[in-house]
């Protein structure tokens, strides 16, 4: 493909950060850009507790695992979301509980996740916590969603892998919930190659995710170990890549909201296509665009327009498959009304990367106008 997705936006800047590093020395996991990195990061969105870690993932499970979560509990979270955020839950034995989307928004419904979380208490489940996730950069209805994980004794674990940069009501995404993670995966808004965080006020938390992220090992000169513990922790040179793209997020966020801006001046002129997240996106990062489609009002698809883009060598992608539709879910439970699979099989993701040039985007451009002959 010569115009991808979301690929990573680095220049001479973040050359020079993880240079720095390599000269200090400072090559193992630890070091002095690991320590910046984090509370940068914390800084940035407001949370007392910044811990990185070798991806998003990784700060999902270490937060599950601190909480105890495990056999015989059940988790509600989002059905439309990327594999990782459900693969979590099952590393800990726990069973996903598939909850729908917001039409408009296709973040987890707080309606939905109120019945859900009622029927759930009425079977007598234990429900220990709930991941809602960020879709493509747009915060989920936090207020609402605390409200219903508050009435029934959950706690809240906030996917914002997607959303770094974005905010909701003014408040940073990363720093809702008894724990939020981020994801600086090499398709994010902004990245550290692979890597992630977890973020939270709990220092407790923050303490425990951080010793089981380095093995578990106990504070005594020699290897001692009372938990089972992972190889999750950030290393120092990707950290220094992360603090030279955390000094441009700002402006990766204003980029991608640029191409937002075109895409929908773009498809105003077309019926029944629309921009997801809503008309309403001045607190998003903006990291993805994506249409839905009404092909019958538009007279095209979806997936007409994505195999028009690949034969021009543009990458596109359909939204995410929802997770109850997956082989891997097989025998799982959801409270679900069908808007996720709507998206699903209406949807497409559009070239969005901050690094994407105005010749770039007029190539984009001309097969949108090809297709839909606006």
């Amino acid at each position: 493909m010569s115009i991808l997705l979301s690929p990573p936006d680095v220049g001479e800047l973040e050359h020079e950060y993880v240079l720095a590093a390599l000269r200090s020395g400072w090559v193992a996991p630890a070091g002095p850009d690991l320590t910046a990195f984090e509370q940068e990061v914390a800084e940035r969105v407001g949370a007392a507790h910044a811990v990185g870690l070798s991806s998003g993932t990784a700060a999902l499970h270490l937060a599950l695992v601190s909480w105890g979560v495990g056999p015989g509990d059940v988790v509600p979270v989002s059905t439309l979301t990327f594999a990782a955020t459900v693969n979590a839950i099952r590393y800990v034995g726990a069973t996903p509980h598939f909850v729908d989307c917001d039409p408009e928004t296709g973040n987890m419904s707080p309606r939905l996740l109120s019945e859900a979380l009622s029927d759930l208490a009425t079977s007598g489940a234990r429900v220990p916590a709930v991941i809602p996730v960020d879709m493509l950069g747009k915060c989920v209805d936090y207020a609402a969603i605390k409200a219903a994980t508050e009435a029934h004794g959950a706690r809240l674990l906030a996917d914002a892998a997607e959303s770094f940069g974005a905010t909701y009501e003014g408040r940073a995404a990363g720093s809702f919930g008894d724990a939020s993670v981020l994801s600086f995966n090499g398709n994010k808004i902004m990245t550290t190659s692979g890597g992630g965080m977890l973020l939270t006020d709990d220092g407790d938390l923050a303490a425990h995710v951080r010793k089981l992220s380095t093995q578990a090992r106990e504070p005594v000169a020699h290897y001692e170990h009372e938990e089972v513990g992972y190889n999750y922790r950030l290393s120092n040179i990707l950290a220094a890549l992360g603090r030279g793209q955390l000094s441009r997020l700002d402006d990766m966020i204003k980029r991608r909201r640029a191409w937002r801006d075109r895409y929908r001046s773009l498809v105003a002129a077309s019926a029944g296509v629309r921009i997801l997240g809503g008309a309403e996106d001045s607190e998003d990062n903006c990291w993805l665009t994506a249409i839905v489609v009404n092909s019958e009002v538009a007279e095209w698809s979806a997936v007409d327009l994505g195999s028009a883009m690949t034969e021009a060598g543009i990458e596109t992608r359909p939204i995410w498959k929802p997770m109850h539709l997956q082989p891997v879910s097989q025998g799982l439970g959801g409270t679900l009304d069908g808007s996720a699979e709507e998206i699903f099989a209406n949807g497409l993701t559009l070239p969005s990367g901050s690094a994407m040039t105005e010749e770039q985007f007029k190539q984009v451009e001309a097969v949108i106008h090809s297709v839909t002959k606006a």
